[in-house]
């Protein structure tokens, strides 16, 4: 697919969890994107299957492995699926006090999202809270906001801040990132929501990537939370995206419904007349979907938990999040 740039997603919805977290290597430098991951803590009024539970574990693992060869790590916002806090949380981000962090960041150079400016009060907050823990062991914690760097012949190039979404969404902003080495690229663009955005689908587009990964609208949501015009605007974009980049992975909150496929049907028509192709992250790895979020209500009549998971669901949350679930 690509000669020089090679592209490893880690952890992603269509692999069990919600995360984009992908490993990039070139003959240059080796860049670990957003090293977080996360579960939902209440879907469909449960509490994450045990399934997801290994999942979660699995991708923990390879994130970890990923870490250890890593000169770079990106942050292109502050939600727990895209970076690994420091305190202790088995129910959604499985990690251990400050251990897990420190094997991620310390000792790497880490491109992060400015926490200052172009950013919501929760996310100034966490960001306030990564340069205080898990930032702290990083050997350089830089600024990527609109900025570019260079690593011999590889050039990460990060975006302006992008809405989350909507433009003026009250989930804040994140950074896509372009790497490009001897005239390839590869663009990551997470939690953009299709995108939503004109404004957003405008820079992807000027970018030309060969390979694209793109966090698709959030179809669980439509009606709920995000008006349907807006779900299907974001689906008109990524079909425009779709047209013009020869491959797209797409992933992240689309997935979070089982039904995806069939609502932006549309969009697989578009690739199917320009010879492109969509894949979602599982199926770049040539591996099967593993939806697990979207389908929690099914696992759990169709793969009953065992007693003892039963009795760890009945504990408040605060408990959850300190005692590791039996699976």
């Amino acid at each position: 697919m690509l000669k020089y740039i090679h592209v490893k997603p880690l952890a992603a919805e269509s692999l069990g969890v919600r995360s984009m977290c992908t490993y990039v290597e070139t003959p240059d430098v080796k860049i670990l994107l957003d090293a977080g991951v996360s579960l939902c803590p209440k879907r469909f009024g449960l509490p994450p299957h045990p399934e997801e539970f290994k999942a979660i574990d699995k991708c923990r693992k390879k994130i970890s492995e990923a870490a250890e060869k890593a000169d770079i790590i990106t942050l292109s916002h502050y939600h727990f699926d895209h970076h690994t806090p420091s305190y202790e949380d088995w129910l959604c981000n499985w990690t251990m006090h400050v251990e897990t962090a420190k094997q991620i960041y310390e000792d790497k150079i880490v491109l992060v999202k400015n926490p200052k400016e172009k950013i919501n009060y929760s996310q100034r907050r966490r960001g306030w809270v990564f340069q205080k823990t898990s930032g702290k062991f990083a050997k350089k914690l830089l600024v990527a906001d609109n900025n570019s760097f260079t690593f011999g012949e590889t050039k990460i190039k990060f975006s302006e801040p992008v809405f989350h979404g909507p433009d003026d969404s009250a989930l804040g902003w994140v950074l896509m990132t372009t790497i490009e080495y001897d005239g390839e690229k590869f663009m990551f663009a997470p939690d953009v929501q299709g995108p939503i955005s004109n404004h957003t689908l405008a820079l992807i587009l000027k970018e030309k990537a060969d390979l694209t990964m793109i966090g698709g609208p959030p179809l669980y949501l439509t009606g709920f939370r995000i008006d349907e015009e807006l779900i299907e605007k974001g689906i008109g974009n990524l079909g425009k995206i779709v047209e013009n980049s020869p491959y797209v992975i797409i992933e992240h909150h689309i997935l979070r419904d089982e039904n995806w496929k069939t609502k932006i049907s549309k969009v697989f028509e578009k690739a199917e007349k320009t010879g492109h192709k969509i894949l979602t992250a599982a199926e770049f790895l040539g591996r099967k979907n593993m939806l697990l979020e979207a389908s929690r209500k099914r696992l759990f009549a169709e793969i009953p938990p065992s007693r003892e998971f039963e009795k760890w669901m009945q504990k408040n949350v605060k408990e959850r999040k300190r005692v590791k679930p039996p699976v």
